[in-house]
């Protein structure tokens, strides 16, 4: 049965051509065109990848820096004791904890938006990994959530530091930014974030890597893009 849309979403849809693939100044400009929500909506960019996401050698997985941020206010929590937690509440953490904060988690608690933790609290923390896990949020040293650095770490999240991860069907999506966000800045995160997906290819993976790519608002059609003339 097909989905039913939304007036708002068929509107949107009669002005994007479905199998066109538009540059990225064409989308952008089709995004400030489309009808909006009557909140912010973020941009999603979307790709699907040339990846074996069965293969642990063919896991990508990574964080980007956005130039202009995401927009977003993140909750922050830190797993770390002493001298190290006491830096990253001064850093402003969200919540900071070890094995108060563990219990907690065990208990339910996962309302925070990333999970740092100090490569020594890890032995205890990795008891979480079927918790955070799958919900995007256990420390990873490859994505910058382990690390000595808490308070580093905390200051580029709250700048616009995001993460990604390809999931089981080889799809990656990524917040790049507000609705609101002027067109420039949009198309500097949007080509961090390609630049980044594509540092992030594994050795292993044969082919082609940019399989497709789109952009879209939280709930709007997607915009086919060409990721590989957005690689410098």
């Amino acid at each position: 049965m097909a989905k039913k849309r939304s007036k708002r979403y068929r509107l949107a849809a009669e002005k994007i051509e479905r199998n066109k693939t538009y540059s990225l100044a064409e989308a952008l400009a089709l995004l400030k065109d489309i009808p909006k929500a009557k909140y912010d909506e973020s941009v999603d960019v979307a790709f699907h990848l040339g990846v074996d996401p069965k293969q642990s050698d063919q896991m990508v997985r990574g964080t980007v820096s956005l130039p202009h941020g995401s927009g977003k206010t993140v909750r922050i929590a830190v797993f770390a004791k002493g001298t190290a937690a006491d830096e990253a509440k001064e850093a402003g953490a969200d919540i900071v904890g070890y094995e108060d904060l563990i219990k907690k988690v065990q208990e339910g608690y996962t309302d925070f938006d990333i999970a740092i933790a100090t490569p020594d609290a890890m032995q205890e923390v990795r008891k979480l990994g079927k918790i955070l896990g799958p919900r995007g949020l256990m420390p990873n040293p490859r994505t910058g959530t382990v690390t000595e650095d808490v308070v580093g770490a905390i200051k580029e999240f709250r700048k616009g530091r995001v993460e990604f991860k390809v999931d089981k069907s080889a799809n990656l999506h990524v917040v790049a930014g507000k609705a609101s966000f002027k067109p420039e800045a949009l198309e500097e995160n949007i080509k961090a974030v390609v630049e980044a997906v594509a540092k992030a290819k594994p050795q292993s993976s044969k082919g082609k890597y940019f399989q497709s790519m789109a952009i879209s608002l939280s709930v709007s059609p997607s915009i086919r893009l060409d990721a590989y003339t957005l690689i410098k």
